[in-house]
């Protein structure tokens, strides 16, 4: 099994890199919001999701990822996103914005609701890939997070943390929560044993975990 590690532009060729820029450049537009399991598109393209906790930073990384400003909507109130957000990339895969956890304003009949949306979601998508945890650098894991990753080991789903907002601390301080994540995921079973680094605001980071979507998902220019 391959040792955890932070993600580097070392781990991709240059040739990844620039295809997975050229894939990521292309139109990507908004699908649909879906409130019910039922809703829900065709598994006919690779899926890759976004979870994590409400202003994590979710909206930034996708629109970051693709290179526009409002793909994917931020709110002022954390916890809006109560439905699973789908956006194509030209066809050749499907970026999924997963409801936000943690301290949503909603009732807690509410806030199960779409927590179980997404909880679905991942158990019985065939075509998804992936799950990209996205951790805000400046607190590491939490306990709220703990419970979301004993979900995806729970249903057997890959998932891979990415560091958010790693802009808004010091080398030293990203040095130590990188080290942190990287033991916590150690042993979990259904964690990628690779981090991913990133700010949305800075760009950086963003080139390699293009690359590894691309990679992850087999998807072609």
């Amino acid at each position: 099994m391959t040792e955890p590690h932070s993600i580097s532009a070392s781990d991709y060729s240059d040739e990844e890199i620039e295809a997975a820029r050229v894939l990521f450049a292309r139109p990507a537009t908004f699908v649909m919001g879906a409130a019910k399991i039922e809703q829900l598109p065709e598994p006919d393209l690779p899926e890759i999701a976004f979870a994590g906790r409400s202003n994590v930073g979710k909206s930034s990384l996708i629109n970051g990822l693709v290179g526009m400003h409002k793909l994917a909507r931020a709110s002022n109130e954390p916890g809006r996103t109560r439905e699973v957000n789908f956006f194509d990339l030209d066809g050749k895969l499907r970026l999924v914005d997963l409801p936000g956890y943690g301290w949503a304003k909603a009732s807690k009949s509410t806030v199960r609701q779409f927590q179980n949306l997404g909880r679905d979601y991942l158990r019985g998508r065939v075509t998804l890939k992936r799950v990209y945890l996205l951790i805000d650098a400046r607190h590491g894991l939490k306990s709220v997070d703990a419970e979301a990753l004993d979900a995806l080991d729970l249903a057997a789903v890959s998932y891979q943390i990415v560091l958010t907002k790693a802009d808004k601390i010091k080398a030293h301080e990203r040095d130590t929560v990188q080290a942190a994540t990287l033991k916590a995921i150690s042993k979990r079973p259904a964690a990628f044993p690779a981090v991913a680094v990133t700010s949305a605001e800075k760009g950086a980071g963003l080139p390699e975990l293009r690359a590894e979507i691309m990679r992850t998902t087999g998807a072609e220019i």
